[in-house]
C-alpha cells in the first residue's frame, strides 16, 4: 500500500513550490487555495515561456496564497500582490510553450516590471484563461482525454520516496551530494512502494480518485539548480544516465511519471491519503 506523503502546487511556473496538505485533483492538475498548479507563467515580449533553464534564480521567487491575493517575494525585491479573482480587463497575449500557443491573460505592466527586476531581463506575467483548455498528447495515455494549464507535458508529476533514496545512495557512492526531492518538482510524492515502481504502475487509486502515470519523465539540467538559493550545481544526469535512461524515449534520462487524472476529476487528495497500487503487469 502506497501513501501519498506530500503534495505541491507550483503557481508560476518554474518558480518556488508551494506545498499543500490537500488539493483537488483536477484534469488539469492541482488546485488548492483559489489556485492551480502552473496557473501562470514567465515569457518574453514575444510570448516565449521562461524557466529555470534560462534564469535558474527563478526558484528563489516564492508565490503564496495570502486571503484574496497571491503574494510574491523574490530577494532584495518588495513583495508583489495580485488579485486571485480572474481579472476580465487583462489583455489577451499569445503565448509559446514548447509546441504549443495558448491564448493568455496578460497580467499588466506593474507585475511585468516587478518580474523583469528580478530577472534582470526584460519579461511578462500571463495567466491561463478560466475558459481554456490546452489538451495532452494521447500518444502516452492510450486515446484517454487529458489537459493541462502551463506544466510542460502532463497535468500530473509523481515519484516515489524509495526512487530518491536509489538515486541518492548512487550519488553518494559516486562521491557526490546527496539531492532534495524539490530537485525533480513532483506534485505527488508516494512512500511504501519500491524505488522507480511508479514507472510500471497502472493506476494509484484514492477512493474514486484514479491517477494513471502515462509517460516517463525527461529530465532536463533543472535537477542541479538549488531550488532553495537558485544557484546551479554539478548536473545528476551523469549519474543517472547509467541506468536511467530510457531507449523509449530515444536515451533520455527519465525520473518520476507524467501522469494523468484517469477517474474521479475534481476529488480531494490529502498527505497522508493511502493509494491502492495497480501494476500495468
Amino acid at each position: 500500500m502506497a501513501t501519498l506523503s506530500h503534495l505541491i502546487l507550483y503557481p508560476i511556473k518554474s518558480c518556488a513550490a508551494m506545498p499543500v496538505e490537500e488539493a483537488f485533483a483536477t484534469v488539469s492538475g492541482l488546485s488548492a487555495h483559489g489556485v492551480h498548479d502552473r496557473e501562470w507563467m514567465l515569457v518574453t515580449a514575444t510570448g516565449q515561456f521562461l524557466t529555470q533553464r534560462e534564469f535558474p534564480h527563478m526558484a528563489t521567487i516564492v508565490p503564496r496564497v495570502d486571503g484574496t491575493t497571491l503574494l510574491v517575494r523574490a530577494p532584495a525585491m518588495p513583495p508583489l500582490r495580485m488579485p486571485l479573482a480572474p481579472q476580465p480587463s487583462g489583455n489577451t497575449m499569445r503565448v509559446q510553450i514548447w509546441d504549443d500557443l495558448v491564448d493568455a491573460i496578460d497580467c499588466g505592466d506593474a507585475a511585468a516590471a516587478w518580474f523583469s527586476l528580478t530577472l534582470n531581463a526584460p519579461c511578462r506575467l500571463v495567466r491561463f484563461k478560466p475558459d481554456a483548455a490546452r489538451p495532452t498528447s494521447e500518444k502516452w495515455t492510450g486515446g484517454a482525454p487529458s489537459c493541462a494549464r502551463f506544466a510542460d507535458a502532463y497535468p500530473l508529476l509523481l515519484i516515489g520516496e524509495s526512487s530518491l533514496a536509489e538515486i541518492n545512495g548512487r550519488m553518494l557512492s559516486a562521491g557526490r551530494e546527496a539531492l532534495p526531492m524539490d530537485r525533480f518538482r513532483p506534485n505527488l510524492v508516494v512512500t511504501g512502494t519500491d524505488p522507480f515502481e511508479e514507472d510500471y504502475t497502472a493506476s494509484f487509486t484514492a477512493g474514486d480518485i484514479v491517477i494513471a502515470p502515462v509517460k516517463p519523465c525527461a529530465r532536463c539540467p533543472i535537477p542541479a539548480i538549488d531550488q532553495a538559493t537558485g544557484i546551479p550545481g554539478p548536473d545528476p544526469l551523469d549519474i543517472l544516465q547509467s541506468w536511467r535512461a530510457k531507449a523509449i524515449l530515444a536515451g533520455a534520462v527519465c525520473v518520476g511519471m507524467n501522469c494523468i487524472v484517469a477517474g474521479g476529476a475534481g476529488g480531494t487528495l490529502r498527505v497522508g491519503q493511502a493509494f491502492e497500487v495497480s501494476l500495468s503487469f
